[in-house]
């Protein structure tokens, strides 16, 4: 059986994705969109190069994180959906599009952590990708928003279930409704994003908290995102369970061992993911 290609092989191939793999940190995948002269924006050739390029970084050993971003020289994380893309669809064609897993329930069911580095505008489509993420940091001129309406549309990338579960219903609602767009500092202050950022500081605490990920155990990195994740879709009784469930498991692996014996011989562990 061949080798599964690493994320940076499969991004070679693309004309809108680039990946590097542990260029700026061990064990850390920075997964960049790339049109910048479409500001980025979302098409099915990006979500579908996205995915493979996730797909692989997945199955590569040396990744532990993932960062996604937009091209800097688009100005933008992702400015939206491709809308001269949405113009040319019929109701039909739009519910095949729409099938899922689309790459937003690729990047949200990814076993691996996912940062999303919103370097620029998250709009519509893009604000929806930064919302599967699993933690959110954003550069000080970042502009966040849902605006579909003005489109006479609404989102329909997740925008209407994630975001006031992030957000709570009501600030959801005033974005949603309205399409107004939101600064950063608004964007964490109502808890859409989790830390804004001036200048270099942004790259310096994407590739601080990611490596501090990174240089822990693949499994209960695994583990523990799946447990938060089932916060939001379990009630209280059953995710209590759950969590139970899965930190019983780890009792049967290698790396929980070896994280303990680690902590009292005063040393760093040696992570197997197994």
């Amino acid at each position: 059986m061949s080798e599964p290609a690493d994320p940076a092989a499969i991004a070679a191939e693309s004309d809108v994705i680039e990946a590097a793999v542990g260029d700026r940190v061990e064990g850390v995948t920075r997964v960049t969109i790339s049109r910048p002269d479409e500001r980025n924006a979302l098409n099915a050739v990006v979500r579908e190069d996205l995915a493979d390029v996730l797909g692989a970084a997945e199955a590569d050993a040396s990744t532990r994180v993932v960062v996604i971003t937009g091209d800097d020289a688009g100005g933008a994380f992702v400015s939206g959906a491709d809308v001269t893309e949405l113009r040319e669809r019929d109701a039909l064609e739009q519910r095949a599009a729409s099938e899922r897993p689309r790459i937003y329930e690729r990047v949200a069911d990814l076993s691996l952590p996912v940062i999303a580095r919103i370097n620029g505008h998250a709009l519509g489509g893009g604000c929806e990708l930064a919302l599967a993420c699993d933690v959110r940091l954003a550069a000080t001129d970042a502009k966040l928003g849902q605006p579909e309406i003005n489109l006479g549309i609404i989102p329909g990338g997740g925008g209407t279930q994630r975001l006031p579960r992030l957000v709570g219903e009501g600030q959801a609602m005033r974005l949603i409704l309205s399409g107004e767009l939101i600064d950063a500092t608004e964007a964490a202050d109502i808890g859409l994003v989790d830390e804004v950022l001036d200048g270099a500081s942004l790259d310096e605490r994407v590739d601080e908290l990611a490596g501090a990920m990174a240089d822990k155990s693949p499994v209960a990195l695994e583990f523990a995102k799946d447990a938060v994740r089932a916060s939001s879709r379990m009630d209280l009784d059953d995710g209590l369970a759950y969590e139970a469930a899965l930190f019983a498991q780890l009792f049967a692996t290698e790396d929980k061992d070896e994280g303990i014996d680690a902590f009292l011989e005063g040393r760093d562990p040696e992570w197997r993911g197994e």
